[in-house]
């Protein structure tokens, strides 16, 4: 397993989504499965993720406060999508699949993938490294063809790189952007949904959030790290964006998808997930 070492904060982002996976793991009865998670978070030495905790950082005393409602959120949103993917990918009937900006997922192997299935994982090189040594210690092994590239997803090349690995553009594909989009300016976000779309024929599906409605609290200083990134891609619009360039979507609330799983909410939900078919 790899030593400690330092993480950028996009990558501190995606240790927080390990940490949030390795405590749904844990569950007696969760609704997925990560036997990696927790050891992304052991071995980059970071302290656990306050959007993973169940209790915010320490107050007077030191004992721990409760965790702020926007880590609550955060932690949930991310248990229900991250389960709601999982659904998707495997119903899409795809035997090609990229996961843009993958992060710590895992999905290749810990999901049971169709024969045949090609998935490639899209993100910066420290990422990867990262992923690939701890992966790598534990002897994981995919449960499909796997290809890991890294990539800059804000750099046009990156189309030139997927298809160098393999990837052809004459199949469908399921393509996930986790997590992505709040990430990136609304062009940015335009310009890489735009090479999605120039990639994927007919048929093809696409898997992502749909943007925040409403006023949320992001006052919350222990996760200043990651939403100062906050970017808002193409916020309430996306949607309508997706319509207009040869997509076809579906609009999936959280709290629609929460109940599904046995997981209720009280109150509307203000944000969720968009599926889209290419036509």
């Amino acid at each position: 397993m790899t030593t400690s070492q330092p993480m950028s904060a996009v990558s501190r982002t995606a240790l927080a989504v390990a940490g949030v996976r390795a405590l749904e793991s844990a569950r007696p009865q969760g609704l997925f499965n990560d036997p990696y998670a927790a050891a992304f978070v052991a071995a980059s030495g970071e302290p656990q993720h306050p959007a993973a905790s169940t209790t915010g950082p320490a107050g007077p005393g030191g004992r721990p406060e409760p965790a702020s409602a926007l880590a609550k959120a955060l932690r949930f949103q991310t248990v229900i999508r991250t389960r709601f993917y999982d659904d998707h990918l495997l119903a899409a009937g795809c035997r090609q699949v990229v996961l843009l900006a993958a992060g710590l997922d895992t999905r290749a192997y810990r999901l049971s993938w169709p024969s045949g299935t090609r998935l490639y994982e899209l993100d910066l090189p420290p990422v990867l490294e990262f992923k690939e040594g701890v992966l790598t210690g534990l002897a994981a092994v995919p449960r499909c063809e796997r290809t890991a590239l890294p990539a800059d997803l804000l750099d046009p090349r990156w189309p030139d790189l997927l298809r160098g690995a393999g990837f052809d553009p004459a199949e469908p594909t399921a393509w996930l952007a986790e997590g992505l989009l709040v990430y990136l300016t609304a062009e940015q976000a335009a310009a890489l949904l735009g090479a999605v779309g120039e990639l994927s024929r007919p048929g093809s599906r696409l898997a992502l959030e749909r943007a925040r409605t409403g006023t949320t609290a992001l006052d919350d200083p222990s996760l200043a790290h990651i939403t100062s990134l906050w970017r808002g891609g193409l916020g309430p619009d996306t949607a309508n964006w997706l319509d207009g360039h040869g997509w076809s979507t579906e609009t999936h609330p959280l709290d629609a998808v929460a109940a599904r799983y046995g997981r209720p909410v009280t109150g509307p939900s203000h944000t969720g997930y968009l599926t889209a078919v290419r036509r």
